[in-house]
């Protein structure tokens, strides 16, 4: 696990490994200041020598000054490892969710995948600034502040010995206790996120019911869980102050107890004992900052869990060797199509489906919810690979083409399509960045959006909210669709993309299709069979396969679903009376 993480420090090298040699001198200036003020004490003061105090005491400026820079360069280079490293690995992790295939994507809610970004992420980061710099400075001071003090005195430094194991065990123990309960935290957190983004998202619905304070409650149940968890776990960990300070304490009062009997007795100076108070404190201090670290790395490892989770998770969609660079033609062939969501041939949504379509031709898909008409159309430019069988797009495998050329060669109209914050010129962009005036106008002239845009006070500039919020859903689908055909593509799929507009509106789009675009290939899924009767054919799926093929005229009369709901939509279901 640590080998992935540290992938990810790439250029911060230098400030990551400076950071530890720039503690290791502050650490030794630190132990070097109690033994020149020893010196001063028991050579300088107590002799009355004020050329030994003056030199000592420059000594003394001189590490003090020495200790304060070498500190500041190793905060200033800790400070730009970690937000480097928490830089790099947060784009590590977005990349990678990038190239997430809708399958990879399934397996992570989005409010988990916000959290991993950002939350784990920065307790990683904080972890990795205390053990390039505490994991350092605390050990290296013990043992350096040991050995001055057995060096000063080994029977007060035995003192020492016996209370620092002790301190660190006690220390180690609330650690333990505290981790499960940050782990438990962690995976509350993805809930909560989930409650405000759903919530965010669907406001309008939420005050159209007016279901605010149920909100209120479900928030406020999540939240309350991490407030218990935390405040648990955070109650363990004050226990670590009071210890400390119940230690230091106890180990200054046996010094001073001991020391003063050995300056009694001859074996010890008032400098040396000043010495040992301040290694006391420096051993202890060190104990409390190594407790700490181990804390922090107890509740990083858990996220560093969770963001190797997503680093390791390899997109199931991948390029096949010497690719097909070109889509030569829109048309289309399901060869003994099966599809399993679960990847489980007992589980199928798709059940031997065997289809040809020419390029060119208009394909209208109808069926109930659930009998799997998204599915599949998002089989044709790969967002999922088939179960078994195959679908050939230009007569060539999709397996075999290389996947950025595959789809940008299909644009895709989801059910669920997004439109970004930034203008509508920008957010029309998405479909070909490099698209002229015209084009977009011609597009949006297609897609029946350009008379609306016009309305608009700054036109092509106005500004879109996040996900389109300052748009009806007929606009947003329309701008939607617009988008779609910018890519100029082979084959255009509609996934019930119009059910927002009126039907007047819904046929002069399917006309100029008809009329603008005639060699393109169009899918269209919808509910409304005023939305797919003149299309060339039209596919009936029910529970994942295929009920009927035929055109309009043609499944009137042969197919019993086609002819129900053409029924209860045209006539009202009253031509059987």
């Amino acid at each position: 696990m640590i080998k992935k993480l540290i992938r990810s420090i790439k250029e911060y090298k230098r400030s990551t490994l400076l950071t530890p040699i720039f503690m290791v001198l502050e650490v030794a200036m630190e132990i070097i200041i109690p033994f020149l003020l020893a010196k001063l004490i028991d050579q300088g003061i107590n002799q009355g020598d004020m050329d030994v105090i003056l030199k000592i005491g420059g000594e003394l400026l001189i590490a003090a000054f020495l200790s304060l820079f070498f500190g500041v360069q190793s905060g200033k280079n800790a400070a730009i490892a970690s937000a480097g490293f928490a830089k790099n690995l947060r784009q590590d992790m977005y990349e990678k969710i990038q190239k997430f295939s809708f399958f990879n994507i399934d397996k992570f809610s989005t409010s988990s995948l916000v959290t991993r970004l950002t939350t784990d992420v920065t307790n990683v980061q904080q972890a990795f600034m205390m053990i390039i710099r505490g994991a350092v400075r605390a050990p290296i001071t013990i043992i350096f502040a040991m050995l001055m003090a057995f060096t000063t005195n080994a029977n007060i430094a035995l003192v020492f010995l016996i209370a620092s194991p002790i301190l660190g065990a006690l220390l180690i123990l609330i650690a333990k206790k505290a981790h499960p309960i940050f782990e438990r935290v962690f995976n509350t957190y993805d809930k909560l996120n989930n409650v405000v983004q759903e919530n965010v998202k669907g406001i309008r619905v939420v005050k159209s019911f007016v279901k605010e304070d149920k909100e209120i409650k479900k928030f406020e149940k999540v939240s309350k869980s991490i407030y218990k968890d935390f405040s648990k776990a955070e109650m363990l960990l004050a226990l670590n102050n009071p210890l400390m300070q119940f230690t230091i304490y106890t180990c200054i009062t046996l010094i001073s107890w001991l020391g003063a009997k050995c300056i009694v007795g001859g074996t010890l100076t008032t400098g040396e004992l000043t010495s040992l108070i301040s290694y006391a404190m420096q051993i202890l201090s060190s104990l409390m900052l190594l407790a700490m670290i181990f804390v922090m790395i107890t509740i990083a490892a858990e996220s560093s869990e969770r963001i190797i989770e997503v680093l390791d998770e390899e997109p199931d969609l991948k390029n096949g060797n010497n690719p097909v660079m070109e889509v030569k033609s829109g048309s289309i062939e399901f060869k003994n199509v099966s599809f399993s969501y679960v990847k489980d041939r007992n589980k199928l949504c798709l059940k031997n489906i065997n289809l040809n379509i020419a390029e060119g031709q208009t394909i209208g898909i109808i069926g109930g919810t659930g009998s799997s008409k998204s599915t599949l159309v998002q089989l044709i430019p790969r967002l999922y690979d088939v179960s078994d069988g195959e679908i050939r797009v230009g007569g060539i495998n999709v397996k075999d083409y290389d996947i950025k050329v595959l789809r940008d060669s299909v644009s895709m109209v989801l059910q669920k399509n997004e439109l970004f914050s930034g203008t509508i010129i920008d957010n029309l962009k998405w479909g070909n960045k490099n698209a002229t005036e015209e084009e977009i106008i011609r597009a949006c002239k297609l897609a029946q959006a350009d008379e609306f845009i016009n309305g608009f006070i700054d036109k092509y500039e106005t500004y879109i909210e996040e996900g389109g919020a300052n748009l009806s859903g007929g606009q947003k689908q329309r701008l939607c669709i617009a988008r779609a055909i910018l890519k100029k593509p082979k084959i255009l799929i509609l996934d019930d993309s119009t059910s927002a507009v009126d039907t007047k509106t819904d046929s002069l789009i399917r006309k100029a299709f008809a009329r603008e675009i005639p060699n393109t290939t169009k899918i269209i899924i919808a509910q409304r069979i005023s939305s797919v009767e003149d299309s060339d054919n039209i596919i009936v799926l029910d529970n994942g396969e295929i009920n009927g093929i035929g055109t309009h005229e043609e499944l009137l009369k042969s197919n019993e679903i086609y002819k129900d709901v053409y029924e209860s939509q045209v006539k009202g279901g009253t031509s059987n009376e």
